[in-house]
């Protein structure tokens, strides 16, 4: 029996290219609609992309936005998993932005009570400049 050469990507493959799917959108994108963005580089497998996923937010590559259940790429990799996002309910624009002081009041405020942070994601909801003189609601 002869056996086609496996055409299986490495992970670090994997993360590459989901990475660069995500900041080729440049929106969130939920694991289904990035799954259909990577399905033509090789990559569909719900499992396979979900790993890679995890991969690349613990690697501080990527975030999970828990309030629209969608990923984005990291635009300030050195934040270390601590980041902030402000959400715009109108057009749906994503902005990150670097709060140090922010992240310092509320580690403080987890060292204080002996709380261990793991990963901090900040999601400011609300309307973006560009709907709010342009009057969108």
């Amino acid at each position: 029996m002869i056996r086609k050469p496996s055409k299986r990507r490495s992970a670090a493959d994997q993360d590459k290219i989901i990475v660069e799917a995500l900041r080729d959108v440049g929106r969130p994108l939920s694991a289904y609609e990035l799954i259909e963005k990577v399905r033509v580089k090789g990559v569909s497998a719900p499992p396979t992309v979900y790993r890679a996923l995890q991969r690349l937010i613990d690697d501080g590559l990527a975030h999970r936005l828990e309030s629209l259940n969608a990923f984005v790429a990291c635009e300030h990799p050195h934040h270390q998993g601590k980041a902030v996002f402000a959400i715009c309910d109108a057009c749906g624009t994503v902005k990150e932005f670097d709060s140090p002081a922010a992240v310092k009041s509320l580690q403080g405020w987890a060292s204080k009570n002996d709380f261990k942070v793991r990963s901090m994601t900040m999601e400011l909801r609300g309307r973006c400049a560009a709907c709010v003189s342009g009057g969108i609601d």
